[in-house]
């Protein structure tokens, strides 16, 4: 089963190859990426894996908690973007056309 998995708390220095190194263990890495700052092109400390596993369960518990150079990974499966919470949206505040 193809799941995508959330990985938190990354050390600077972990880069996408070293993401897939990290999960390549616990099944087929289909894609592993640490998501970057647009302006200062530095990871952000989070990525995401896409992984072919038999159970998801056993990887996120192999997985969190995993010291990588002194930082615990946290380590879940990732949340469909389009689920949840609503948009923005509307103006708050007290604009000039208010009164």
């Amino acid at each position: 089963m193809l799941v995508k998995l959330f990985v938190g708390n990354l050390p600077w220095s972990v880069g996408d190859a070293e993401l897939e190194e990290l999960f390549s263990p616990h099944g087929d890495v289909q894609s592993a990426r640490v998501i970057n700052d647009r302006d200062t092109g530095r990871s952000r400390g989070f990525g995401f894996v896409e992984i072919d596993v038999e159970n998801v369960a056993d990887v996120i518990r192999a997985t969190d908690g995993q010291d990588v150079d002194g930082r615990p990974l946290r380590v879940n499966e990732a949340e469909d973007r389009n689920r949840g919470g609503g948009g923005g949206g509307g103006r708050g505040g007290f604009g000039r056309d208010r009164y």
